[in-house]
């Protein structure tokens, strides 16, 4: 049933999508700085408690009402295992911004394209043309397909219950909530840190074959192999570079941030230049691969069924 929990958690957060900001993301982020403002006395041991009391005991509290439900009744079980899916996964948390630009570049309308690629980057795009536009937005798009999706699927079906879609989003907020902007934080957040890029080293691999395996798979591994240890963030030069190659198009390069401020970035993909017609190909390409992610599922859990 876990296949089928998923299928039905997708298509109900295509039709009514859950604000996560307000009912994961904030209650998150309050509980992750009480946290950090009563545990973190400046030591790594003090991040290790708080990461095992907050995303470990959030783990375990769902895994344990799972368990307690899943006896009283299967149903019971499958329901809980549906409602922590819903609250984790989020195909549509961030498919309205790219939804947005495309179409805001469809229409030639550049201003209102480059406010939102501010909104949703954090970072101005007042200097920004129409491919690089698109070029950042289609790098967003796979990023975020990764951590808000394939990332969760990976890891749910790995463990029992909704265990693993609790430990890989909760993981992933902490590591982002207890980043490194001082020396106290630094070392507090750096298990959070070295956590998720342990548990997230699988899933982006799994994801960047899935790029592969269903758009260019040739230029997709070449990409991989020979541009991902060079981006900046390695973790998602992984993502990067095989959804660059899948989709035959180039992200990366030299991009103005702000008025005068040209930021280095490595050249991913191959091909021709990011434009509006390759952000419809990104939206077909993470379709795909989800699709091949559920056969896959639902095949290991026949096979499992089967051999029972």
């Amino acid at each position: 049933m876990s296949v089928f929990s998923l299928i039905v958690a997708l298509l109900i957060e295509q039709i009514r999508p859950l604000p996560v900001v307000r009912v994961v993301v904030e209650p998150m982020r309050n509980l992750a700085m009480f946290a950090e403002e009563n545990l973190n006395a400046g030591g790594y041991r003090h991040g290790v408690v708080a990461w095992l009391l907050v995303a470990g005991g959030l783990t375990l509290i769902v895994g344990v009402i799972y368990a307690l439900l899943d006896a009283l009744n299967p149903l019971l079980g499958w329901a809980w295992n549906l409602a922590v899916l819903y609250a984790t996964l989020g195909f549509r948390q961030v498919s309205h911004h790219f939804t947005d630009i495309h179409l805001a570049l469809r229409l030639g309308e550049l201003d209102r394209a480059r406010q939102l690629l501010a909104e949703w980057r954090g970072r101005s795009a007042e200097q920004l043309g129409s491919s690089e536009i698109a070029r950042l937005a289609i790098e967003e798009a796979l990023k975020a397909s990764h951590r808000y999706v394939f990332g969760v699927i990976f890891c749910y079906a790995v463990l029992p219950g909704p265990c693993g879609a609790v430990l890989y989003r909760a993981s992933c907020l902490l590591a982002e909530f207890w980043a490194a902007d001082g020396e106290r934080t630094s070392i507090f957040g750096a298990f959070a840190r070295q956590f998720f890029a342990w548990l997230d080293w699988l899933p982006q691999r799994l994801t960047a074959a899935a790029f592969a395996i269903v758009g260019d798979f040739e230029d997709a591994v070449y990409c991989w192999r020979t541009q991902a240890s060079l981006w900046s963030e390695e973790a998602m030069g992984v993502i990067l570079a095989a959804g660059a190659g899948a989709l035959g198009v180039r992200l990366g390069m030299p991009v103005v941030e702000e008025v005068g401020e040209v930021v280095d970035r490595a050249d991913l993909g191959v091909g021709e230049e990011a434009d509006v017609d390759f952000m419809q190909s990104t939206v077909g390409l993470v379709w795909r691969a989800l699709v091949l992610c559920l056969l896959v599922l639902f095949m290991l859990s026949l096979a499992h069924w089967v051999g029972r």
